[in-house]
């Protein structure tokens, strides 16, 4: 694993550093990482299927393609860790073990709903498994997460916060409020920024000054570091190192996860900036799965029949999240009073 002696100092100028190495996973890491990944793409591909039959309203933004970011991260995070994130949330709550029932009965809107059915995809929390939503303001939840880290560093534990947020989200300048207090304080916080490239639909060469975003918190003096978002192990390394150095007491640290997702924005989105040829060139030569896959099968880890039973009893995983979201009833009108902060 990386050390933090390898990152950079705790004053003076800040610059962006080189990744660690991507970490050799076991066999048994491996195989997490492909069941825990394959979940969600599984989960978001039925997710937009249902969508599509009007069973799921409102907004709805996939994670298809992105799915090693969160894997990744999630595989280095200890019990006590909380995440936010923003309006693509589906799959971080998978990989923050969330109930996959509760998630897809909240996106049809039912009463039991991670949010009782109210929330619909965009909003959803889990203070058990210290998952605080799904987000539907752009950059809000870098500031909420923020605090997060601040209750913790309050607290004396030495918890950490894991803020998401996508390269538009990066432009907001709550963002830089956040980052501002948290090297001040020192607060243990992770800022991710999955990087997709197209933000709502704009390419990140069109909408930033700086497209290198693990700079952004240079003028703050907080470290940051550019990863291959879509190798599972480069994002368990660099979770790693980030982990060691917010644990450490050393403040915050930007991980800027260079990802790509195959759908577009939301449901409503054609995603005509961008050629079918690209979009392909990805899934053939960066897929996160596919490479977790093809390791597998190349060092006997894993035969092609065992993880065909992988894929088969994940769809059975999601059927059942989607039976049960469909066949649960929806809330009692007298929800509509409940939960509302006065």
């Amino acid at each position: 694993m990386a050390s933090v002696d390898s990152a950079p100092a705790t004053h003076g100028d800040v610059h962006a550093v080189a990744p660690p190495d991507p970490v050799a996973f076991t066999q048994d890491e491996e195989l997490k990482a492909y069941r825990g990944m394959l979940l969600i793409r599984r989960f978001e591909e039925k997710a937009g299927q249902m969508y599509g039959m009007g069973l799921i309203g409102g907004f709805c933004h996939l994670y298809i393609g992105q799915e090693a970011v969160v894997t990744g991260l999630m595989m280095g995070a200890k019990l006590g860790d909380q995440t936010i994130t923003g309006y693509r949330d589906h799959g971080h709550m998978l990989a923050c073990g969330l109930d996959p029932r509760g998630v897809m009965a909240e996106l049809t809107g039912r009463s039991h709903g991670l949010s009782k059915g109210k929330g619909g995809s965009m909003h959803m929390f889990s203070k058990e498994k210290h998952f605080y939503g799904g987000h539907g303001i752009v950059g809000a939840q870098v500031p909420l997460g923020t605090g997060l880290a601040f209750a913790n560093r309050y607290r004396g534990n030495d918890n950490v916060s894991f803020v998401y947020f996508g390269d538009g989200a990066s432009n907001q300048g709550q963002v830089y409020e956040a980052f501002n207090m948290a090297e001040l304080w020192k607060l243990p916080v992770i800022y991710v920024i999955e990087n997709n490239r197209y933000a709502m639909g704009t390419s990140v060469t069109r909408s930033s000054a700086l497209v290198d975003l693990s700079k952004r918190g240079q003028s703050f003096n907080i470290p940051g570091l550019q990863v291959d978002g879509m190798d599972v192990r480069a994002v368990k390394a660099a979770g790693d190192l980030a982990l060691e150095w917010c644990r450490a007491g050393h403040g915050p640290m930007i991980l800027e996860m260079q990802t790509y997702r195959y759908r577009g924005h939301s449901m409503s989105d054609p995603a005509k900036y961008r050629t079918k040829d690209e979009v392909q060139k990805m899934r053939d030569e960066h897929d996160p799965i596919e490479q977790v896959k093809q390791r597998l099968l190349k060092t006997g880890g894993a035969s092609e029949d065992e993880l065909k039973k992988i894929d088969a009893d994940v769809r059975a995983v999601v059927a059942d999240a989607a039976d049960f979201a469909t066949q649960d009833p929806e809330p009692e009108a007298s929800e509509l009073w409940t939960d509302i902060l006065n």
